[in-house]
């Protein structure tokens, strides 16, 4: 499998918090995707910084992404900045979550 960012966007696509039934890329959680011959660099936030799930769906990410990077080293970065809001979401997650554009 050739490294690009449209198979990191679908390996993430697999990758959820249990307590919501929207993948953190369609959640709007992936702020970043760098990616270079020596490294892949996922740049990622949380809606909370009391997610009590934070530590197990940042290795999920990160095991994620090297199942498509293979021998490249992949770094999961938490960043806070910019706070995460409901206009990251994808309109299928809003749809999912029932979060019309009068709900938010």
């Amino acid at each position: 499998m050739t490294l690009s960012k449209e198979n990191i966007i679908a390996a993430l696509k697999t990758v959820f918090d249990p307590e919501i039934p929207v993948n953190v890329w369609d959640m709007g959680l992936i702020y970043d995707i760098e990616i270079s011959e020596s490294t892949v660099v996922i740049k990622m936030t949380f809606t909370s910084p009391t997610c009590p799930m934070m530590e197990e769906i940042l290795e999920q990410v990160r095991m994620a992404v090297q199942n498509v990077a293979g021998d490249v080293p992949v770094r999961v970065d938490l960043v806070w900045n910019p706070p995460w809001d409901l206009s990251r979401m994808s309109d299928a997650a809003r749809l999912e979550l029932d979060l019309t554009n009068e709900g938010w």
